[in-house]
């Protein structure tokens, strides 16, 4: 990455000497001129102030153009914010192993026997079947829930007023999660379809994304693409309330046993308290939302065409009763944990980036006198 600051070449051309003698003579200046005096083409270091800010403007025009050019390639291209992606891939395998054994629980005994079984029959590519609907599903639930949810939190803030926003911020922080993941999961259920059917059919159903939004449309409709959109709903609102809402108050709470100032703390300390509020968030968003995530799962695999929506969950639920809606809840803590965890560390990193403060108000001052 280029350097934001002149470059040598810059700095010998600006303050090389106006001319062979700017270095070895004083000029003496009357304080009446006259005309010859004043002629600067023959004496070019006649004053040295204007010489002083001529080259500092100079400096200050090379710095401008340094610096632009660093900010134009430093600048992110328009459409390449991902903030979930990059997590997302991460753990695609463990998201497999979940999705097989949400819908058959015997299938595998264990995550390493798991990935073993699929690798040998599928090759390591198939450790990662599903990772093309979810980079692209959760590309665009993330810039969707982020964007809106600070859209909103100011938004209900603005609402209440300042006083009622930070007695009720819990609240605010509730509802402001909840709407930008309403329509947040308007965007990604078309993928979060796609990407359940590729995990849970051997072989998978569809090569990539596309191919399975065509299949799945071609047979059902696009009314296919969204089956499992209010399972989906109940997923991810209730899990999204809970992130952003434990996540606000576990860094709140985290800053208060740190010493000193969250102010005081430098970006690296700030993105580490983010990956650990966001892992301990995590925990807790993954056991909030689980029983909807393993309907979602089944749905998007068993629901029959036609079938009503009540009357599918109702036939689930008599087939795996209760204990079935905890199926794969430990490797959805690791999951969730890690995948928040990296979420908002991303996040952060990138608020940083741009010049905004780090997810996460430290404890009010008013409390500390």
């Amino acid at each position: 990455m280029p350097i934001p600051f002149p470059t040598q070449t810059a700095l010998g051309a600006v303050f090389a000497p106006s001319s062979s003698y700017g270095q070895s003579k004083t000029l003496h200046a009357k304080t009446t001129q006259s005309h010859l005096l004043a002629r600067e083409d023959i004496y070019s270091a006649w004053s040295v102030t204007d010489d002083a800010k001529a080259k500092t403007n100079q400096l200050s025009d090379a710095a401008v153009k340094e610096f632009d050019k660093v900010k134009s390639k430093a600048k992110p291209a328009p459409g390449q914010l991902e903030l979930y992606s990059p997590a997302y891939y991460a753990v695609t395998p463990l998201d497999l192993v979940k999705c097989r054994r949400q819908v058959d629980a015997k299938m595998y005994k264990g995550n390493f026997e798991a990935w073993g079984k699929i690798s040998r029959a599928e090759g390591i590519r198939g450790v990662f079947t599903g990772w093309s609907p979810t980079f692209f599903g959760y590309s665009v639930q993330g810039a969707f829930k982020y964007g809106l949810y600070e859209y909103f939190k100011k938004t209900y803030s603005d609402v209440v007023g300042p006083e009622n926003a930070q007695k009720y911020k819990t609240w605010v922080y509730l509802a402001g999660s909840a709407s930008a993941e309403f329509f947040a999961d308007i965007g990604l259920c078309p993928f979060e379809a796609v990407k359940v059917r590729m995990q849970t059919t051997i072989p998978p159903f569809a090569t990539g994304t596309f191919s399975g939004i065509s299949s799945i449309v071609s047979k059902e409709g696009t009314s296919g693409l969204y089956k499992g959109l209010y399972p989906l709903w109940g997923r991810q609102i209730p899990y999204t309330m809970m992130k952003f809402a434990s996540f606000e108050t576990i860094v709140e709470q985290l800053y208060k046993g740190l010493p000193g100032q969250k102010s005081d703390y430098g970006s690296i300390a700030q993105t580490t308290v983010s990956f650990t509020g966001g892992y301990l968030a995590g925990i807790l968003c993954a056991i909030v939302s689980h029983p909807a995530d393993v309907m979602v799962s089944k749905l998007n695999a068993n629901r029959q065409p036609g079938e009503a929506f009540g009357a599918a969950m109702g036939r689930i639920y008599k087939d795996i009763g209760f204990s079935g809606l905890w199926n794969g809840l430990p490797v959805r803590i690791v999951m969730i944990g890690t995948l928040t965890g990296l979420q908002w560390m991303i996040y952060d990193s990138f608020k940083i980036y741009m010049g905004f403060p780090t997810t996460g108000a430290a404890p009010p001052q008013e409390q500390k006198k």
